[in-house]
């Protein structure tokens, strides 16, 4: 299945294409900056039937020399038949298009960039026929971006660092100077940036810190996490107050309440549930009868 963090690795590069000249430069690779760049199809599918996609194919124009292929691949663990799959899409996009093709590989674990980053031999030990040499961006080579400053210098090599530094001990700085610049960014520029993290983010601890930061920081733009984080703050709110009610009226009529089922009270995020219990707490002789009919 592919999830959440897969996508933004990738799709942050059909959003933003000129960021390989940002991610290039990093990686300390000279490649002259595209004139022009092109989403080209990803289904990599031959009649036969094998399916095999490439996550983003791009191609890349500058005033220097020929075109170039760039395929991005999303890497989220160690895969051994991985290698073999992307030897094969070097090999059918030379084919197809003639071109000569890069494949970059974008991870948010040392360990798998490490792994991505082997060069890997296919033939007899002999004679190797063909050498695998991927580009390897994830947190041992990515900027780790925490001023502000550095994030305007350019937002996308900043939204791919924060996504692939998840899990980065300094997480919240890297992504308090993100919403530090997105509150002075347009909208239409800013939202694009503010879900890409939310995905690439996943279900690392730094996803909630992140939605945090918009609900507080960002709390103007009105893109679809915003506006999610906000639902469910009024139904937290929501609830909160509705836990309040039911304790103050089990204490307005004098009636002790276990640790445990105030726990329970206040532990519950379902306003109608909470309603129910207000609604029994008038009457109830004691703090558990409230449960009766749970």
């Amino acid at each position: 299945m592919v999830s959440s963090p897969h996508e933004a690795m990738h799709r942050i590069f059909q959003e933003y294409p000129g960021l390989f000249s940002g991610v290039s430069e990093v990686l300390g690779i000279d490649f002259p900056p595209p004139t022009s760049v092109t989403v080209l199809p990803n289904d990599l599918t031959e009649t036969s039937p094998v399916e095999r996609r490439v996550d983003t194919l791009l191609r890349l124009e500058s005033e220097e020399g020929e075109p170039l292929l760039l395929a991005v691949e999303a890497q989220g663990g160690k895969d051994p038949h991985k290698p073999a799959s992307w030897a094969y899409y070097a090999s059918y996009l030379l084919t197809k298009y003639r071109l000569q093709p890069l494949l970059l590989v974008v991870c948010q674990d040392r360990s798998t960039a490490e792994w991505a980053a082997r060069e890997v031999s296919f033939g007899p030990r002999q004679w190797p026929l063909l050498t695998l040499r991927p580009l390897v961006a994830g947190p041992h080579n990515m900027p780790v971006i925490t001023k502000p400053a550095e994030v305007r210098k350019d937002l996308a090599l900043a939204t791919l660092s924060a996504i692939t530094h998840a899990t980065h001990p300094d997480a919240g700085v890297i992504l308090k100077s993100m919403t530090t610049v997105l509150r002075d960014t347009p909208q239409n520029i800013a939202d694009p940036i503010i879900e890409l993290i939310a995905q690439g983010l996943g279900k690392h601890p730094a996803a909630q810190l992140w939605r945090k930061l918009v609900a507080v920081d960002l709390s103007f733009y009105k893109s679809y996490l915003s506006e999610e984080i906000r639902d469910e703050g009024r139904a937290e709110g929501e609830a909160r107050r509705a836990a309040e009610d039911v304790l103050a009226i089990l204490d307005v009529r004098g009636i002790d309440v276990p640790e445990a089922d105030r726990e329970r009270i206040t532990g519950c995020g379902d306003p109608e549930i909470l309603r129910h219990w207000h609604r029994r707490a008038v009457t109830a002789p004691t703090a558990e009868d409230i449960f009766e009919d749970e």
